[in-house]
């Protein structure tokens, strides 16, 4: 590394480098930077702080397909076996899952835990 170093008065105060050599460093910390949050993310889907979901079910909450039927769909649960978990009715599920009715907090914390996701992913808006 070509470095010009300079002084005020004996001490250090500024180290030049050529430009070519400054994004070289640039693109070195963005790339620990990544490695640190994969290491950081790997730590936490060991310890079930994290889950990983297949594409075909990001794909559908990315075109904006309601999550709790996603996540339903997901874990191959049917809406009678769902709101019976939950102690809901088949209609208010399904009004639920088509965004006729909106639920409540309590509600949508249990089908959030019952479907093994946190409350936030009930609660996604891509759009």
């Amino acid at each position: 590394m070509n470095v010009q170093i300079i002084k005020n008065k004996d001490e250090v105060e500024w180290a030049v480098i050529p430009y070519d050599e400054y994004i070289q460093l640039v693109e070195k910390a963005e790339m620990l930077d990544d490695i640190q949050d994969f290491d950081s993310f790997q730590i936490a889907l060991a310890q079930g702080e994290e889950q990983l979901f297949p594409v075909e079910v990001v794909d559908k909450l990315l075109e904006g397909h309601n999550p709790i039927k996603v996540f339903r769909e997901f874990r191959e649960m049917t809406q009678d076996n769902l709101a019976k978990k939950i102690d809901i009715s088949i209609p208010y599920l399904s009004q639920l899952e088509t965004n006729k009715r909106r639920g409540s907090i309590k509600v949508l914390t249990d089908i959030a835990k019952e479907l093994g996701i946190s409350l936030e992913m009930i609660l996604i808006n891509p759009e």
